[in-house]
């Protein structure tokens, strides 16, 4: 065998591949089953001693650099792929960066997380219920007589009930107080919580809506009285609006609070905008009052022994009231324009310490 011409040969033909396609069909001519060297090794067993113990190691001299040499040249083909790849891929790093189109936080959602800071901070928890309730825990427990008009089907969403059913009829909730109830039944008095949550009442204009987002503040407790209740609320207002807000309570009526206030906020109406915290003019922001014994009763809370506050306003108006946001309906109408507008980013956690 002509080992130098066989070695030469092959060598030649590896390092004219252009690709690995053929470097792979080259390699199969050489090394496979049927390849070229691999047959002279199989010729082996017809020779003497003494022609294999000279074909024997020239053979696999050859087989070891024929498999060198295609590693060598598919390593270089790689490479000279991937110089092509880096030079058709270039990037001018100096460019603007591309515009990412980042999701934002729907105003409600953050108010809602700025609100539950604020609270959290003066140590009240989060609690929740359902929001298609029965009719007790939305009015009977509230002590909301049945001739309330907030019973009519006019203002209450009643769910449909087939003729003959005598269950209790169950309403989509029309405020989070029965989220109060279910938790004073659950875990008794003293408590300390805010509800917020989706709430529904039929009615549609610029400043209301069927369905609107509302919290609700609760606090038992033994000695707890109208002065706690205002300490509260203007401590909330202040770190809401992030300047010092005062109140002013009127006299009111609401069937589960005795005596009941709505709370008004000062502030002053100039251009068309309302500044919080400052002239002589005042706007009604919430409805509060000392909860009535017949709720506490309701709940299995004892009158006689604890007393305490409750409070509720619309997270959607006081969103309104600190972005400058002008017409309700836009909260829920899906534009995303509106949206990129008034909305927050991702890492815009509201914490009390930085400032909601």
């Amino acid at each position: 065998m002509n080992f130098d011409q066989l070695k030469s040969d092959w060598l030649g033909r590896i390092g004219a591949a252009t690709d690995e396609a053929a470097l792979e069909d080259l390699r199969v001519a050489a090394l496979g089953k049927k390849g070229e060297i691999s047959l002279k090794m199989r010729e082996l067993g017809g020779m003497s001693a003494e022609e294999r113990q000279v074909a024997g190691p020239a053979l696999n001299a050859l087989k070891d650099e024929v498999t060198t040499a295609i590693a060598a040249k598919k390593a270089a083909l790689g490479d000279a792929a991937l110089d092509e790849r880096l030079r058709a891929e270039w990037l001018d790093v100096t460019l603007p960066a591309r515009h990412r189109r980042e999701g934002t936080i729907h105003p409600v959602s953050q108010v809602t997380e700025e609100v539950t800071a604020i609270f959290a901070d003066m140590g009240f928890s989060v609690a929740e219920g359902p929001q298609i309730e029965t009719d007790w825990y939305n009015f009977d427990a509230l002590n909301i007589p049945g001739h309330h008009p907030a019973r009519a089907e006019m203002d209450t969403f009643y769910t449909h009930r087939a003729p003959g059913d005598d269950r209790p009829p169950h309403v989509l909730r029309t405020h989070t107080s029965p989220v109060q109830i279910r938790y004073m039944e659950a875990h008794g008095a003293p408590v300390r919580i805010i509800a917020p949550g989706r709430v529904y009442r039929a009615d549609y204009d610029q400043t209301h809506t069927p369905m609107f987002h509302q919290v609700e503040g609760l606090a038992i407790d033994r000695d707890i009285s109208m002065a706690n209740l205002k300490w509260v609320l203007e401590a909330f207002f202040t770190a809401y609006f992030g300047t010092s807000v005062k109140t002013r309570f009127r006299a009111s009526h609401f069937p589960f609070t005795e005596p009941s206030a709505e709370v008004d906020i000062q502030c002053s109406f100039e251009g068309g905008t309302v500044k919080v915290g400052e002239g002589d003019d005042w706007l009604e922001v919430l409805g509060s009052g000392m909860v009535h014994p017949k709720v506490l009763q309701a709940a299995g809370v004892d009158p006689s022994e604890w007393q305490g506050f409750a409070f509720g306003m619309g997270i959607d108006r006081i969103a309104m009231l600190k972005y400058g946001i002008p017409d309700l309906r836009a909260f829920f109408e899906s534009d995303l324009r509106w949206l990129r507008h008034y909305g927050f980013g991702a890492l815009q956690v509201p914490a009390v310490h930085s400032g909601v």
